[in-house]
């Protein structure tokens, strides 16, 4: 897909497609080898996923804790220390729809405000996934109600804590270093 914002002297960089291949469709993603043209005319192939997109949110409590799920991740086989998140449903389903109803399902909070804190492509080389990362404030705690195959348990760190396990190497859930970066700068946070 190309960017609106492309430089004009960036022209010579683009590659055209000129066959879609559909190597496999699932309930969440698809894979596609798709065969395209160089800038300097010559064909090649592009494996990729394609991913309806993705939204997260780092819920900030009145007194500047910060809320996250603990869950296990089975493709990496670890417990992981992340920010509320799921995929969009649809590439139409809308983002701050669906990151109220993720938040609701996975920490039983729901949010008074929810601002854009940043957007990002986790793996632009081999996916498309454009994820939308929020900050969710004036938090209200309820009942959570997770996805059926979705085990979490959440947990409420001080940003010292967060930031000390980041720089530890504890946490290692790409959204969650990069919205605890992006917090860090728009809050003035000095660790």
């Amino acid at each position: 897909m190309r960017d609106k914002n492309t430089a004009k002297n960036c022209e010579d960089l683009i590659e055209k497609q000129f066959k879609k291949i559909r190597l496999y469709k699932g309930k969440a993603v698809s894979f596609r080898a798709d065969e395209i043209t160089l800038p300097n005319g010559k064909r090649a192939s592009r494996e990729f996923m394609r991913h309806p997109g993705a939204v997260a949110a780092l819920p900030v409590l009145a007194d500047g804790r910060l809320i996250f799920v603990r869950q296990y991740r089975y493709p990496v086989g670890r417990v992981t220390l992340e920010i509320p998140a799921g995929k969009l449903h649809s590439p139409k389903d809308p983002p701050l729809k669906r990151i109220r109803a993720e938040l609701k399902e996975e920490t039983g909070c729901t949010a008074r405000t929810i601002t854009p804190l940043l957007d990002f492509w986790p793996t632009p080389a081999f996916s498309n996934e454009l994820l939308r990362i929020y900050l969710a404030s004036g938090i209200s705690h309820g009942l959570s109600n997770p996805d059926e195959d979705e085990f979490l348990r959440m947990e409420i760190l001080s940003f010292k804590k967060a930031w000390a396990m980041l720089e530890r190497g504890d946490i290692k859930d790409s959204k969650t270093i990069i919205a605890l970066q992006a917090y860090k700068i728009r809050a003035g946070e000095r660790g």
